[in-house]
């Protein structure tokens, strides 16, 4: 059974930082790209920042450049998302999601967990 759970949301004030985990089971780990999305109330659902299958390669948005940081480890099967300065802008549901590198294209995703910026 697929699964992706996401843990670590939390309140936090502005200037804080916190580290989401996306523990994923089920799958062949280290074939799939892995990738955090975040979705506030209202808005449309925004890819955040991404590793490919190694971990050799990121990318962010310019929302978050400079504050968030991506990794991953393919023995623990577990990808993270490590979020400093955190603004009030940031608040949202992060997602875990998982991309399998080779076709034909499979993507999971986790249940998501709450981040609330708040002073």
């Amino acid at each position: 059974q697929v699964q992706l759970v996401e843990s670590g949301g939390g309140l936090v004030q502005p200037g804080e930082s916190l580290r989401l985990s996306c523990a994923a089971s089920g799958f062949t780990f280290s074939n799939y790209a892995m990738r955090w999305y975040r979705q506030a109330p209202g808005k449309e659902r925004e890819l955040v920042a991404s590793i490919t299958s190694a971990g050799g390669s990121t990318n962010y948005a310019d929302s978050v450049k400079g504050r968030f940081t991506i990794s991953r480890d393919n023995a623990k099967n577990t990808v993270y998302l490590q979020m400093n300065s955190l603004k009030p802008e940031d608040t949202a549901v992060y997602y875990c999601n998982a991309e399998r590198v080779y076709k034909p294209m499979i993507r999971f995703w986790g249940q998501g967990t709450q981040v609330t910026v708040s002073s």
